[in-house]
């Protein structure tokens, strides 16, 4: 890809943090609230005592990442809820760097195409390190964070779709993620 186009369109979905940060003041200190939570849930001799074991059934049979194997039921709802902001942040700054057009930046949609084609991975071992590193799970909040603010936009328009910034109540649960409609019924039908 044209590496002026690519390194603008990246700045474009920096920026977006950016802003979303400091037109949504509550956001930061929700997040840190969060994290907070999650540390003090940590139990260092439960991972010491069945850690390895669980990591090991993870690499032979392939299944889950890390943080799925060693998080405690407590821990996985801190973690959905972290992730649905999460990909709320991450598909909504993709939308937004998707939106400039090639006006703007004249490849968006060749850099694009490549991007999402090397966010799948190349190889099983890449797939599997992937995995087991959460990293395919961060891919998909982007995916499924944009699909999501798509959905909502298509639907309702931005302006109605900005609701969701408005107080951590209307954040979206990791299933609105995957289901816009819900969100749609209870924060701006409810």
């Amino acid at each position: 890809v044209d590496p002026t186009d690519f390194r603008l369109w990246v700045c474009l979905h920096e920026e977006t943090h950016r802003v979303q940060f400091t037109a949504v003041p509550w956001m930061r200190d929700h997040l840190f609230t969060e994290f907070a939570s999650l540390a003090e849930t940590v139990e260092p001799q439960r991972l010491l005592d069945d850690g390895l074991k669980r990591v090991s059934e993870a690499l032979k049979g392939g299944h889950g990442s890390l943080l799925d194997l060693l998080g405690t039921p407590e821990q996985k709802a801190i973690l959905d809820r972290v992730t649905a902001v999460m990909s709320l942040l991450e598909g909504h700054a993709d939308v937004v760097m998707d939106g400039v057009g090639p006006g703007v930046i004249p490849s968006v949609g060749r850099i694009r195409r490549t991007f999402d084609e090397r966010r799948k991975g190349v190889g099983t071992l890449d797939r599997l390190l992937r995995r087991l590193l959460g990293l395919e799970a961060k891919m998909a909040q982007y995916r499924d964070g944009a699909r999501f603010v798509r959905a909502v936009v298509d639907k309702v328009g931005m302006s109605e779709f900005n609701a969701v910034w408005a107080a951590p109540e209307n954040l979206p649960s990791r299933a609105e993620i995957d289901d816009a409609d819900a969100w749609i019924a209870r924060v701006l039908q409810g």
